[in-house]
């Protein structure tokens, strides 16, 4: 077994908070220049609030402690609130560095709000971690094919932590790239109740439900041609995007889907929105295929 020096998660409740005028210096801006800190200014009359509150709430927790939230009751605490000039609620601020850096109004879906909070948690790096090292080399193994020493190295990491989110995710994708598709899914089904819903475990979710439907994914060439010569064949085109994901091609993937989704978004029980979430889940959150498609999806939607 590797030798490794672990940290525990950062309990949920040092992350959330609730805020006050008073207190802003000392939950908000000195704070923020070591994480960044999300700030939700809320009311208790507020409907949306009620909706955007437990949201961004448990995206904060899967962040796993890169960002914290405090909420402020605007009727109790209207100090801040009228600095900030917020004429509306909910309002979202996000502060790093003691400065506001990005926010929004309104209460947004709950996959938008966790790319939200994933972009700012980006904003302070990597967490202070002696595990950071160890994933970073698991990491560099996948990437150049050694998913076996990867599979060893993660294993290892979990052997001194056993709720290490991020080696969790990494050995089920170890187990993905080495086509232990059984062995992924067993990792998976296996990983702690605390952390089986953080981002890394998602996002390996996510790979290893790709990876199963690339099993069967038919050639891409004959699913094109009956594209094709048919543009309405919708359940070619789903087949095609799977097939093409399979084969590398993400973004091209991404741009079937899309077209299926104008063409009929609820074919098949929304199959397309649900493909396309499940390719955004298991791609980091900040990569253009994500960033892109997310955008291109929500205009359809709101449109």
């Amino acid at each position: 077994m590797i030798g490794l020096d672990g940290t525990s998660p950062t309990p949920a409740a040092d992350l959330i908070s609730d805020g006050s005028d008073a207190t802003f210096m000392t939950d908000v801006i000195e704070p923020s220049k070591t994480v960044p800190v999300i700030v939700d200014f809320w009311a208790p009359w507020c409907g949306p609030c009620k909706t955007l509150g437990p949201a961004i709430e448990a995206a904060v927790t899967k962040a796993g402690g890169r960002v914290k939230l405090v909420k402020i009751d605007v009727d109790k605490n209207p100090g801040i609130a009228g600095q900030l000039q917020i004429q509306s609620l909910p309002t979202v601020y996000a502060f790093h560095n003691g400065q506001p850096v990005d926010g929004f109004q309104g209460a947004l879906p709950p996959s938008e709000i966790d790319v939200f909070v994933e972009k700012i948690a980006a904003l302070g790096g990597e967490p202070d971690n002696g595990l950071d090292d160890a994933v970073e080399a698991a990491e560099e193994m996948l990437t150049e094919g050694d998913a076996e020493g990867a599979i060893e190295t993660f294993g290892a990491i979990l052997q001194e932590d056993v709720n290490h989110a991020a080696a969790y995710g990494g050995l089920i994708r170890a187990h993905i790239a080495a086509e232990n598709l059984d062995e992924a899914e067993a990792v998976l089904n296996g990983a702690p109740a605390e952390i089986a819903d953080a981002a890394p475990i998602e996002a390996a979710r996510a790979q290893l439900d790709l990876a199963k439907q690339a099993s069967t994914a038919g050639p891409v060439a004959e699913l094109a041609a009956a594209v094709e010569a048919n543009p309405d064949d919708h359940q070619s085109r789903l087949d095609l995007a799977t097939a093409l994901h399979a084969s590398g091609n993400t973004t091209e993937a991404v741009d079937h889907l899309l077209d299926l989704f104008r063409r009929d978004r609820n074919w098949n029980d929304e199959a397309a929105k649900t493909q396309l979430f499940t390719i955004f889940d298991a791609l980091p959150a900040t990569d253009p295929v994500v960033l892109n498609g997310r955008r291109k999806l929500s205009s359809m939607i709101f449109a």
